[in-house]
């Protein structure tokens, strides 16, 4: 790029329209390479290079909301199958009428977790809603939670007495075993309260497994929220430089400069 450069100032000054078109051939490749910087720049976190885990949850809006889940969750895994990324529900449960109360899902690919984190938050659906027979405009909404994928990290240490278990049974469409065997799990964190539930496996021990990864992936979550808030206050508070910001004036005297 310095080299472009370079060249560029000596087209400028002999007015060398040879060397011009030279740094005009090289454009395209200067492009690529700061979008390729751009890239790297923005999917810096410590764990964007990794797996993710999705959960989606349905807010107020009633069987809006928990139709505007499931598109939400069939358009990650269209997004997900588009890039060649492999998906797994977690975790789902349906709604009475139509949609989903909440799913959670694994996605694991490259950057998966960098791609993903923009969609955190709450998002706001308006339309004619197909559920109210005067078909009236209503607005829906649903969360998204967006967590790193981290089985093999063992910086994160769960104290099993710190968590408590319960089994019950599956609700839904499913196999044999729904509501005959209580193979659904629920685990409770007992010192954050964070309470994780799976019931899309047969076996309770699989159930168990995949609720510990989403309570694991919750945990650093909430640690790396923590990390971000203490760093936020050592930095202080971001302020223009204007009329209204200055901080109170300091007199000194010559005895103590």
């Amino acid at each position: 790029m310095n080299d472009s450069l370079e060249l560029l100032e000596l087209a400028m000054s002999e007015n060398d329209q040879e060397v011009g078109a030279e740094v005009e051939a090289s454009v395209p490749q200067l492009q690529t390479e700061l979008n390729r910087l751009e890239f790297l720049l923005t999917l810096s976190g410590p764990y964007d290079r990794g797996n993710a885990i999705v959960t989606i949850n349905g807010g107020a809006g009633g069987t809006d909301a928990q139709d505007w889940a499931e598109i939400l969750l069939r358009m990650y895994l269209r997004w997900a199958e588009r890039r060649k990324f492999a998906t797994e529900t977690l975790d789902l449960s349906e709604g009475e009428e139509g949609g989903i109360k909440s799913a959670t899902i694994g996605i694991q690919g490259p950057y998966a977790l960098g791609y993903m984190k923009s969609e955190r938050g709450v998002h706001r659906l308006v339309r004619l809603s197909p559920f109210d027979s005067a078909h009236r405009r209503h607005t829906s909404f649903s969360s998204v939670e967006v967590m790193p994928d981290v089985e093999g990290d063992t910086t994160l240490v769960i104290n099993p007495e710190e968590v408590k278990f319960e089994a019950y049974r599956s609700g839904g469409p499913g196999g044999q075993n729904v509501n005959k065997v209580s193979t659904a799990v629920r685990l409770t964190h007992v010192p954050t309260g964070i309470v994780v539930t799976c019931q899309t496996e047969r076996s309770q021990l699989q159930n168990r497994e995949n609720a510990m990864r989403i309570l694991r992936a919750k945990l650093l979550e909430m640690e790396e929220e923590r990390r971000e808030a203490e760093r936020l206050v050592l930095r202080g508070e971001h302020v223009t430089a204007g009329w209204g910001n200055q901080i109170p004036p300091m007199w000194f005297t010559p005895t103590t400069w």
